[in-house]
């Protein structure tokens, strides 16, 4: 009978042997959860054309300035060109329709303001075209912005107190301006007015700055303007701002008490800026797109650029900014439904 010999192994080479075994499994478990679950950019974009950032307003405008502030550091990020697109037309709906067709392969993208994702629905029932809730997918909620009520030089008041008391005692009166009936303008001194019981009458723009023209002139009196128009005339002392829009105080605006503390319990009308896709992309693209942004809106010099502005940098989850469409969507809607507004 053969005898078969074994080498001792030592409680010590064992030890060694065993951490060695662990470490080969981590590393693999590791390896396997990053292919699975981790953000990667290149993966996410493996082709050499560019992503097309659609920006649905005008150039110069408000939302194409800020997106080509971030389109830069943002392609940095990605190692990914970004070209920005302005596909104007219909209040930023022939944009955002637009998106909600394209592939959602991750090479289309939308910035845009949050009309055409919350009151363009109501407006435009017949004619929209999409859904922004099933057609689109958020990823982040940029920035916000709140709108400053002003006056012109007829109008004594230094508070909305004050204009609401002098408004009450000429009904009918005096005329407001807006940059057209369901624009931000027009539906947030619809509520103010259900909310302070006035009677003043809506005159029609195409513009802020017509609408500043306007108020110099003294052929409206009242507007609620978005700041980075509005506040050089006050600054001048042409216009006088009673309040802002935001709940709470402005950062930009030091001193501008906000309507909601002024007696004008939880008013609110804000603007704000949005990235979103077409639905369907795939979720580890959406989230790569959202934590490069959101590291992006931390810089002190993009903080700064939206500041100059008037918009105060968020960076949001997608959740965030999903329910906040669905809150502003129900907001607006119960005024454009008072209003009998529709704009097919």
């Amino acid at each position: 009978m053969r005898c078969v010999r074994h080498t001792p192994i030592s409680l010590k080479n064992l030890w060694s042997a065993l951490c060695a075994s662990l470490v080969r499994s981590v590393t693999l478990c590791f390896m396997v959860t990053g292919v699975l679950v981790a953000p990667n950019a290149s993966a996410a974009w493996p082709s050499d054309h560019p992503i097309h950032l659609i920006v649905p307003f005008p150039a110069g405008s408000s939302p194409d300035l800020l997106a080509r502030i971030v389109a830069e550091p943002l392609s940095q990020t990605l190692k990914q060109n970004i070209i920005v697109e302005n596909k104007p037309g219909a209040g930023g709906n022939l944009g955002t329709r637009l998106v909600t067709r394209a592939p959602n392969d991750g090479y289309t993208l939308l910035y845009t303001i949050n009309g055409p994702l919350t009151t363009a629905p109501a407006l435009y029932k017949n004619t929209l075209g999409y859904d922004p809730v099933s057609d689109l997918a958020p990823i982040t909620l940029v920035a916000t912005s709140p709108n400053v009520l002003v006056v012109n030089a007829n109008v004594q008041a230094t508070t909305a107190a004050a204009f609401v008391q002098q408004a009450k005692a000429q009904p009918g009166a005096l005329n407001y301006g807006s940059v057209g009936a369901g624009s931000a303008s027009h539906l947030a001194m619809e509520l103010f007015k259900q909310q302070a019981g006035l009677d003043v009458l809506h005159v029609p723009y195409a513009s802020f700055p017509q609408i500043t023209t306007a108020m110099l002139a003294r052929d409206i009196q009242v507007a609620f303007m978005v700041p980075a128009i509005a506040m050089p005339q006050v600054k001048e002392k042409k216009l006088t701002v009673l309040g802002v829009t935001s709940l709470l105080p402005f950062a930009a605006l030091p001193g501008v008490v906000p309507l909601a503390a002024q007696g004008f319990d939880n008013f609110e009308a804000i603007s704000w800026h949005a990235l979103l896709a077409p639905a369907g992309t795939n979720a580890a693209t959406l989230l790569t797109l959202q934590q490069a942004l959101t590291e992006i809106l931390t810089t002190p010099s993009i903080k700064e650029k939206f500041s100059a502005q008037y918009f105060s940098v968020i960076g949001s989850d997608a959740q965030t900014l999903r329910a906040l469409m669905q809150t502003e969507k129900t907001r607006w809607d119960q005024v454009i439904k008072r209003l009998n507004l529709s704009l097919n």
